[in-house]
C-alpha cells in the first residue's frame, strides 16, 4: 500500500467525527443525558485522533539522517499507539466514571426527540465513515475479516479507523438504546448505557494499542512476504542454500531483509559481488517493499536454517 493509502479514509473519519461532536454535544446542552456527553467526548476524541494519523504520516515522510538511518517511518506507529492511550484515557475512562455518577445520581431528560434526531444523523454520518474505510481496507483485505485485518496489517491507519468507527456504531445504538429507555422507563439506563459506551471503547483501546505495540517492537514480514523472499533467493543459479534470514518492517511499505547466503564455489570476489547484486534485484522484484536488503556470504556448514 502506499504511503498515500488511506489518506481518504482518514479525511472522511475527521469530517464526520468533528460534525458529530458538535451535535452531539449541543444534544447533551438541551438534554442533559449522560450517553450523549459521554459519546460527545467520544467524537472529539476521535476527531483528534484522526489528526494525529494524519500527524503521524507527515513526519514519517522525513528523510533518514545520522540519528534514524533507517528513515522515520515508525513515526505512523508510535502516532497510532498515542491514539489508543486517547481513545482509553479521554474515551473509555471519561465515559465510565460519567455512568458511574449517572448511575448513582439518575437525572430525568429533557427534549429527549432532539437527542433521538441528533443520533440518528450521527449514525448516517459514521455509516459514511465506516463505508469509506472499508472501501480502503478492500484491496488490502484480500479473503481476511476485520479481525484478521486488524490483528495482520502493518498499516496503522486503515486498522484505527475502522476500530474506532465500529467502535463509534455501536456506542451510537447503545445511546439511543439507553435513550429511549431513559425516557420511556427509568432515566437510570441512561448511566448503564454510559457505561456500556465505556467498556466498548476500552475493549477498542487496549486492542488497538496490543496491535501498535507489536508494530512498534518490530513485526517480521507478512508470511506471504516472506515465503516470495525465500523463494527469489533460492531460485536464483548461484545460490547453494539459503543458511538464514531475518526480517522486519522498519514502516508499514519497507521491510528490512537481512540474510546469510551461500553461494556456488568457486565463485570470483567480482563474480560473486554480481551474485549478490543479483539475489538482492530478484527479491525487490518478488517483493518490491524489500527496500533494505544485507546479504552476507557464507559457507554452508549444515546449519540450522531458519
Amino acid at each position: 500500500m502506499s504511503a498515500s493509502g488511506g489518506s481518504k479514509a482518514i479525511v472522511a473519519a475527521f469530517a464526520a467525527n468533528l460534525g458529530i461532536a458538535v451535535a452531539k454535544f449541543a444534544g447533551y446542552l438541551i438534554t442533559g443525558s449522560s450517553s450523549m456527553l459521554a459519546e460527545s467526548v467520544h467524537s472529539l476524541a476521535d476527531t483528534g485522533n484522526q489528526g494525529l494519523l494524519l500527524l503521524g504520516r507527515k513526519r514519517s515522510t522525513r528523510r533518514a539522517d545520522e540519528d534514524h538511518q533507517f528513515g522515520y517511518g515508525r513515526e505512523r506507529f508510535f502516532w497510532a499507539f498515542v491514539v489508543a492511550l486517547v481513545l482509553f484515557s479521554l474515551g473509555s475512562l471519561f465515559a465510565i466514571y460519567e455512568g458511574i455518577h449517572k448511575v448513582q445520581h439518575p437525572e430525568a431528560l429533557e427534549s429527549a426527540p432532539v437527542a433521538i434526531v441528533i443520533l440518528l444523523a450521527a449514525i448516517g454520518l459514521e455509516g459514511y465513515s465506516l463505508r469509506t474505510a472499508l472501501l480502503e481496507a478492500k484491496p488490502l483485505r484480500g479473503s481476511r475479516g476485520l479481525l484478521g485485518f486488524v490483528r495482520s496489517s502493518k498499516n496503522p491507519e486503515l486498522p484505527t479507523v475502522l476500530l474506532e468507527d465500529i467502535g463509534a456504531l455501536a456506542g451510537l445504538v447503545v445511546a439511543f438504546t439507553a435513550l429511549m429507555l431513559s425516557w420511556k422507563v427509568d432515566p437510570v439506563y441512561d448511566g448503564y448505557g454510559t457505561l456500556i459506551i465505556g467498556g466498548i471503547l476500552g475493549v477498542i483501546a487496549i486492542l488497538l494499542a496490543t496491535e501498535m505495540k507489536s508494530l512498534l517492537i518490530g513485526e517480521a514480514a507478512s508470511p506471504e512476504d516472506l515465503a516470495r523472499i525465500r523463494s527469489a533467493i533460492q531460485a536464483n543459479q548461484q545460490v547453494q542454500s539459503l543458511i538464514h534470514i531475518r526480517t522486519e518492517h522498519v514502516a508499514p511499505e519497507e521491510i528490512l531483509v537481512a540474510t546469510k547466503v551461500a553461494f556456488v564455489t568457486q565463485l570470483s570476489v567480482d563474480d560473486l559481488a554480481r551474485a549478490i547484486d543479483g539475489v538482492e534485484t530478484d527479491i525487490r522484484a518478488a517483493v518490491p517493499t524489500a527496500v533494505l536488503i544485507y546479504i552476507e556470504p557464507d559457507l554452508d556448514r549444515n546449519a540450522s536454517r531458519v
